[in-house]
């Protein structure tokens, strides 16, 4: 078995289509108004599903958290710290919401939150090398 990607039960299809494509970069494979839409990011699958749909389809009504939720993150990487402010700023100006503003921790990463429009935390973040060397 292996990790095939994640999802967000989501309201709004269209708004969270255009938060994903639009201002985080993820690459869209179906249209906005589809029940379900499949987004890759660096090839990872990332899925959206309409909360109504998806209840539809497992004959149950779920519990779903209001507002900004901690119960998990989606955390995106970036090569440098300008690359953290800068995404962050362009986050906030497509409505994002700002949860943390780029910091610079104490162990050395810079990083900062943002709320997508359902309220889902989404982690900017650099150790301010590429990708591949973060862990060198």
């Amino acid at each position: 078995m292996r990790l095939d990607g994640f999802g967000l039960f989501v309201n709004d299809m269209a708004t969270m289509v255009r938060f994903y494509r639009d201002v985080l970069g993820f690459e869209i494979k179906e249209s906005e108004n589809a029940g379900n839409v499949y987004l890759v990011k660096d090839g990872t699958l990332f899925l959206l599903f309409r909360r109504k749909d998806f209840e539809k389809m497992t004959s149950a009504k779920y519990e779903y958290v209001k507002g900004n939720n901690g119960h998990f993150e989606i955390a995106l990487y970036v090569d440098t710290f300008e690359e953290v402010d800068l995404e962050y700023e362009k986050a906030i100006a497509h409505g994002a919401v700002s949860v943390l503003a780029p910091t610079t921790e104490p162990w050395g990463q810079r990083t900062c939150y943002i709320a997508d429009p359902e309220g889902n935390l989404v982690e900017i973040g650099s150790w301010n090398k590429p990708y591949e060397e973060k862990d060198k």
